[in-house]
């Protein structure tokens, strides 16, 4: 592969690689994984996945962890192989793929009911009021088969004492966990990470927090700082959006990072893992993250996750310089969630933050129909004047120089209603 090479994502190095060329990849890992000895080993006497203990709650889970946005109840077969790999670490939603996410999950137990106490279940809620969060957890008990899940959170939390502290959301916590419904209770969050993890970890009672954290966001003063705080005080934390990609589909200066995008790919598969697996690598290196969420959608990414998490080499200095740099070269294209900063700076609360993950989504993650409906769920009056809005200022602060403008335009132009056709 040249350097003057296109920019490699996920989905490219398996169409590039092949079957064979992956094969070759995921075997080497696995035998380097096999001499090392991992950390368990499955009834079938192959390695299975390692595992950390969860905060201070007592449990270990698997550092890899199933993220469930996709319609399960058509990957049943998925869920059985990833149970067979360790990867016992289940993440769900009550809103994932229209409530199919849960129902997949229900199907199987209901098949493998035995299989109930060797997975660490996790689900979330949208809503932010006890008779909401008592409507989604009963729902989302009936739709998986189960009397309880392990973790139960308030989704995408972007203010602590907005969302979560308050004296009504602790005691409904307490009361779900004394009837047995829930074990442990925390929140998800995709934006101003930092001070939510921070906020979080001075509240007292939440046991765990899934949050964007990876390789871009890790090495901040900030996140460090935040993920010191929850480490003491006994929070179990999950990182997702572990692959931190770029928009640079449509970004105007297509080449930037190309270069270095391509001196990744040689570097990492000449050790014999691809720049993805790397990126998960990075965030493991970090003892206090229990485990990655990581969106897997079928049973070649299943595989070389968890041939990833079973590999016991450690990056490089030269890996880490790689990854910096191209994190560097890349940052303008890349939101880093702290919303608090672009949106406070409009003359109205603009969803900045939101708009940019739809985009990620649209772009990166295959997933389109999701991008527009959440895109077409922003109330009217603030989509119609998204593209209109001056973002001058909100530019000039965002530590990232993103073009906000120019994004925001283009989320008009590819989500809105006229935009579908």
């Amino acid at each position: 592969m040249t350097k003057k090479g296109k920019q490699v994502s996920r989905r490219d190095f398996f169409k590039l690689t092949g079957a064979t060329g992956i094969g070759c990849i995921l075997g080497s890992m696995e035998n380097t994984a096999r001499a090392a000895g991992a950390s368990a080993t499955g009834s079938s006497g192959l390695s299975t996945v390692p595992t950390r203990p969860f905060g201070k709650t007592g449990v270990n889970v698997s550092i890899l962890s199933l993220g469930g946005t996709y319609n399960l109840k058509s990957r049943q077969l998925l869920l059985r192989q990833a149970l067979k790999m360790g990867v016992t670490y289940w993440d769900t939603a009550h809103s994932y793929s229209g409530g199919n996410s849960e129902r997949g999950i229900g199907e199987y137990f209901a098949r493998y009911p035995e299989d109930r106490q060797k997975v660490f279940l996790v689900t979330k809620s949208g809503a932010s009021d006890p008779d909401g969060l008592s409507r989604h957890l009963y729902s989302s008990l009936e739709r998986m088969h189960t009397d309880y899940v392990d973790l139960f959170f308030i989704h995408a939390v972007s203010a602590v004492d907005d969302d979560v502290n308050t004296p009504e959301i602790k005691k409904w916590a307490e009361g779900a966990k004394a009837e047995g419904k829930i074990r442990f209770f925390g929140f998800s969050t995709h934006k101003n990470m930092a001070q939510c993890l921070m906020d979080g970890a001075r509240l007292g009672w939440i046991d765990g927090i899934m949050a964007s954290y990876n390789y871009r966001l890790m090495g901040t003063p900030a996140m460090q700082q935040a993920a010191d705080a929850c480490k003491k005080a006994g929070i179990g934390l999950t990182a997702m959006k572990t692959q931190a990609t770029w928009l640079s589909n449509f970004y105007s200066d297509v080449g930037k990072g190309t270069e270095t995008a391509s001196q990744l790919t040689e570097q990492f598969v000449a050790r014999g893992y691809t720049p993805e697996q790397a990126k998960l690598k990075a965030v493991w290196e970090n003892a206090d993250i229990a485990s990655i969420c990581s969106a897997m959608p079928n049973l070649t990414y299943l595989q070389a996750n968890v041939a990833a998490a079973l590999d016991k080499t450690r990056l490089s200095a030269e890996d880490h310089r790689i990854l910096n740099q191209y994190a560097r070269e890349t940052a303008s294209g890349y939101c880093a969630g702290c919303a608090r900063l672009c949106e406070s700076a409009m003359a109205e609360n603009m969803p900045v933050s939101d708009v940019m993950r739809y985009l990620m989504y649209y772009h990166n993650y295959g997933r389109q129909q999701q991008a527009i409906r959440k895109f077409n769920n922003i109330p009217a009056t603030y989509r119609q004047r998204l593209a209109s809005m001056d973002y001058s200022e909100a530019e000039r602060i965002c530590p990232q120089n993103i073009p906000i403008a120019s994004f925001m335009q283009h989320a008009v132009e590819s989500f809105s209603d006229k935009g579908r056709g």
